[in-house]
């Protein structure tokens, strides 16, 4: 019996085209944006997924001051950050930091879906997020693309 004719197909990150997508955050739950935010980072969404390749689109996250969360985690989430000094341990509420840098919310929820590699490193680099409805991105004309 040959097999020949059943080889597996690799696809490399210049073999395929890569979109840019906006999404709008406006209203809808962090976490159910991020886990399709990185799905498409992450290229998933393709046939061509290759899982040690960056094969993935661009995405641009507007209006990401208006992302909600549900039950008591506007209150009770808190972000962690360790500045390397004794007793440097800095922590952070999720509405302080939504009112202040509403960016970081949407991308650490996002770095945390994707690899931990320095194929993660390289994907995270595709995400641009904005707090506003406005992004320079206009020049590459990006799809808009709706989530449930």
């Amino acid at each position: 019996m040959a097999f020949a004719d059943r080889s597996t197909t690799f696809f490399k990150s210049g073999e395929v085209t890569q979109k840019w997508y906006v999404v709008d955050a406006n209203g809808k739950t962090l976490g159910r944006v991020a886990s399709q935010v990185a799905r498409i980072l992450r290229g998933k969404h393709k046939p061509q997924f290759t899982p040690n390749a960056d094969l993935g689109d661009f995405v641009i996250v507007i209006n990401a001051e208006k992302v909600q969360v549900t039950g008591k985690r506007k209150e009770l989430k808190e972000y962690f950050h360790y500045t390397g000094y004794p007793g440097g341990a800095v922590f952070q509420q999720f509405k302080d930091v939504l009112k202040t840098h509403p960016e970081r919310v949407i991308e650490h929820a996002v770095k945390g879906m994707i690899p931990h590699t320095k194929l993660g490193r390289r994907i995270i680099k595709k995400l641009k997020v904005y707090a506003g409805s406005e992004h320079p991105h206009t020049a590459q004309k990006p799809e808009v693309i709706e989530f449930n």
